[in-house]
């Protein structure tokens, strides 16, 4: 007998899935649930514990049914992976958003056409982030923590004690690759 399996996803721990649910259970009676919270959907199906278990639980006849596709994940391959594997078990993807099913070949055309632009987008967004750093450096804005070791301090102690670079790192509870960069900049 097939089953009606749902997989929900939310990126961050302070989302919370329950707005999949309800989009699913008003038109499903769904068998069994799996879910990722917290997740990005940049990791790759098989590294996450809700939908590598969903992998393991489907079998023939069983349809798999999400909120929207992004929910598989952001990359193309691997959403394209994922229902491959789900499709070799047997089992059919309905991705509701999008309002269709991914087992059959139009459904196949239109899922790779929207992860790619899923991707895309997620491409455009990161080139507007590194633009946005770009200019924020050439307006001479510091980016990123302040510093918290005086490189000429670390330096000067290390010669002094004529110690190792860990036990540098050690004493001033910094990393290694701190003072070695102090070290760097002191030359």
């Amino acid at each position: 007998m097939s089953a009606i399996v749902a997989y929900t996803r939310v990126s961050t721990d302070d989302q919370t899935s329950e707005n999949q649910r309800r989009t699913i259970t008003e038109r499903y009676k769904v068998d069994k649930w799996f879910s990722d919270d917290g997740v990005s959907g940049t990791v790759a199906a098989t590294q996450r514990a809700g939908l590598s278990a969903l992998l393991g639980y489907v079998r023939d006849g069983d349809i798999v049914v999400v909120a929207a596709i992004d929910r598989l994940g952001r990359n193309t391959l691997d959403v394209l992976n994922t229902v491959e594997a789900l499709k070799e078990t047997g089992a059919s993807v309905i991705s509701m958003r999008e309002g269709f099913d991914l087992a059959t070949p139009a459904g196949k055309l239109m899922l790779t056409m929207l992860a790619a632009v899923a991707e895309l987008e997620r491409e455009n967004l990161k080139a507007r982030q590194l633009a946005g750093l770009e200019r924020a450096r050439a307006e001479g804005k510091h980016l990123g923590r302040k510093k918290t070791v005086n490189d000429a301090e670390v330096v000067a102690w290390r010669a002094e004690n004529s110690a190792s670079i860990k036990a540098t790192a050690e004493h001033f509870h910094i990393s290694v690759a701190s003072v070695k960069r102090a070290c760097a900049v002191q030359r």
